[in-house]
């Protein structure tokens, strides 16, 4: 484990002016000892990751992160800057500048020293140390926890400071010399629980977590410790890091004040805190500013504000902490309905289909198959597949109604959102019905939970009283106010798609298409994929619905296909990752998955995405005009057999897809081959990679 970083990975004079340039430094290192074994493929997910959040910390730090397949084993590269560079960090650019590597499958026992690690970098003795640092050996022996740290002042300090990452932190939080973070943890725990009230200060129970789970995670946690010390209160943490985590015991939580989550991906098993006063913020909030967040959840325990467990799951969610509008967040909800309701709409539709491709377009009038069901006939089998997938569609409405409002307010929006689905469903008020009914289930939970209750009815609030309350209103209002004028609407819509002819249909493909590869698979996409499948979304869907749902599924092939088409016949033009991600590109668009073209778009966005849309525009443009049809929502050439007119649609894609690709090739060839140009491919082995770039939504 000692090996994790070495004088060779160390560089005290790094001379980048960019965050993507130290990276790319950093990793040569790695490179050239075997711990990467693709340097642009390693940067790219470095790229990503940085893409989610910045790694910049308050006190001149950089922490650029990933976890890839390209890691051989974990490692560490530390750089030291002169002049600074910006990681996106509130107070400034970073001096010190560590590059973790973990690899995909990393195990527990590695990914805990880096985590220890992460905890150390909270110690202003460790990074002071490193920032006096004489030469390499010695700061990588610093970091291994094989030197005391030296050059900053220990007075007062807790001993051992410098120790071995896996307990430097840990034993530093304590106060004590060799204690491990697990140890102290089940120590807290234990005085927690077992302590009287009246010996208790404060209780604050924490959860923190990020993308990655190697740095921020830790990081917060040792923040959070070290602030409530200084605030006298007591306070756990549960980390839900890469290298695993144990859960709090239910006694220490029965017994907390107030709950704090400090996090950037949903917290595991979130009921658990549920009737307590609850802060709920980003990952970087509980390191920058613990003291505050102690206070705040002080302040709502004293006031008697109780947050349940269905706060927001992550920052996507808060918009406090966000800053985002309205819009944005209405957005993120809708997707949120969408992304869980998509996984019925495949299998409901697809078994739909090959109902009706075994058995012919009369299987619709067969019989349950609870009446009759001959194992022999094709034509039972037939119906039982179109009577499965029926059963399927019959959830679309309710799932995305409930998890539209599940997305504002977690699982107490799942009982009144499909109870308002469902009678959407009832009045048939259809999707639009579904998409008020969520929108309306997660506003009224939002509201109830903002009321002050008793602190005895607290326990009951997640279960009993928000469910009640919240699907009588939403019923309510469904039923007798806002239900018959949104059915009026649902059948206007479905008289004019079935209106639908000539130009007017073209035009309409042509627009689904552009949408569908503006942004390949992320929010437009999926408002063009929804309107699509909520025209098949009942047993008998009209011919204008499943030609809508042609033109779509089509349109979202072109960009990858094209893509892979374009490494194909020019492969000089684009890197080795991007060749290799044109292999991958051929399966991805014959599977109808748009976004095995974003690897190329987030590079080069430029060139690559009009060219997509004007090929999605022509193919989804040319299956109108050639009337084919589709009952299956997903598939690809797959349900190739199962689309009317078939020999035309494949014509259409192709056509799309030579468009898009000719596209490419030209404006690729044409550029200016001058460093730093976003998308050019690299002429003298710097990586793509490295160059600053702004990824587009997935």
């Amino acid at each position: 484990m000692s090996d994790m970083i070495t004088a060779d990975l160390v560089d005290l004079d790094l001379s980048a002016d960019t965050k993507e340039a130290a990276a790319h430094a950093l990793a040569e290192r790695m490179v050239a000892l075997g711990r990467v074994t693709d340097l642009d493929g390693f940067l790219a997910d470095v790229a990503a990751r940085e893409a989610q959040m910045p790694t910049g910390l308050d006190g001149g730090i950089g922490i650029p992160h990933c976890r890839s397949a390209h890691v051989t084993e974990p490692t560490l590269a530390f750089g030291r800057s002169a002049d600074g560079i910006d990681f996106g960090a509130p107070d400034g650019p970073a001096d010190l500048i560590f590059l973790i590597a973990a690899p995909a499958g990393a195990d527990d026992a590695h990914l805990t020293i880096l985590s220890s690690l992460a905890r150390q970098l909270m110690n202003t003795e460790f990074t002071d140390a490193l920032r006096s640092a004489g030469d390499a050996e010695g700061a990588a022996a610093l970091i291994r926890g094989d030197a005391p740290a030296q050059g900053a002042s220990t007075e007062g300090a807790p001993e051992n400071t410098a120790a071995t990452p896996g307990a430097a932190s840990a034993g530093a939080a304590a106060g004590s010399s060799g204690t491990t973070a697990p140890e102290k943890e089940t120590a807290a725990q234990t005085e927690s629980a077992s302590a009287t009230p009246a010996d208790q200060p404060f209780r604050i129970v924490a959860v923190t977590s990020c993308p990655t789970g190697i740095a921020h995670t830790y990081m917060a946690a040792e923040s959070l410790e070290n602030a409530g010390r200084d605030a006298g209160v007591e306070l756990v943490v549960e980390t839900q890091g890469s290298a695993g985590f144990t859960r709090l015991d239910p006694d220490v939580i029965a017994a907390a004040d107030g709950v704090i989550f400090a996090h950037d991906v949903p917290v595991r098993d979130k009921d658990r805190f549920a009737g307590k006063p609850t802060v709920d913020v980003g990952v970087k909030a509980g390191i920058n500013r613990p003291a505050e967040l102690i206070t705040e959840v002080r302040g709502k325990a004293e006031r008697g504000e109780v947050t349940a467990a269905s706060g927001a799951a992550t920052p996507v969610e808060r918009s406090g902490d966000t800053g985002e509008g309205y819009g944005t967040l209405l957005r993120k909800w809708l997707m949120s309905g969408v992304s869980y309701m998509v996984p019925f709409v495949a299998a409901g539709g697809l078994l739909i289909a090959l109902g009706f491709a075994i058995g012919g377009y009369t299987v619709n009038k067969a019989p349950s198959v609870m009446d009759h069901f001959v194992w022999t006939q094709s034509g039972s089998w037939a119906a039982l597949l179109f009577q499965i997938g029926g059963v399927a569609f019959a959830f679309l409405v309710p799932v995305l109604a409930g998890y539209i409002a599940y997305g504002m307010a977690d699982r107490p929006g799942l009982v009144p959102g499909f109870v308002g689905g469902s009678i959407s469903l009832t009045i048939n008020a259809g999707f639009l019905g579904g998409l008020a009914a969520g929108l309306i289930a997660g506003g009224v939970v939002l509201g109830i939970q903002k009321v002050k209750i008793p602190a005895a009815l607290r326990g009951i609030m997640p279960v009993v009283v928000i469910p009640l309350i919240s699907s009588a209103i939403v019923g309510f209002l469904m039923f007798v106010v806002i239900g018959k004028p949104i059915a009026s609407a649902q059948k206007g819509m479905t008289d004019w798609l079935n209106g639908l002819t000539g130009s007017n249909a073209i035009l309409l493909g042509a627009l689904l298409g552009l949408m569908m590869c503006f942004d390949l698979g992320g929010p437009v996409n999926k408002v063009a994929y929804t309107f699509a499948t909520a025209g098949i979304a009942v047993a008998s869907p009209s011919d204008s619905a499943m030609k809508i749902m042609a033109a779509v599924m089509a349109a979202g092939m072109v960009p990858p296909l094209a893509m892979a088409l374009a490494t194909t016949v020019r492969g000089k033009l684009f890197t080795a990752t991007e060749r290799e991600n044109g292999k991958a590109a051929w399966v991805l668009g014959a599977s109808f998955i748009s976004e095995g073209a974003i690897p190329f778009a987030a590079a080069d966005p430029l060139r690559v995405i009009p060219s997509s849309m004007v090929g999605g525009a022509i193919t989804g443009a040319l299956s109108m005009t050639f009337g084919a049809t589709l009952r299956a929502p997903h598939g690809g050439i797959f349900v190739v057999p199962l689309i009317g007119n078939p020999f035309l649609y494949l014509i259409a894609i192709a056509a799309g897809v030579g468009v898009t690709a000719a596209l490419v090739v030209v404006l690729k060839s044409l550029r200016k081959q001058t460093p730093g140009t976003p998308g050019t491919a690299p002429t003298d082995g710097t990586s793509a990679a490295s160059q600053k770039k702004q990824p587009i939504a997935a």
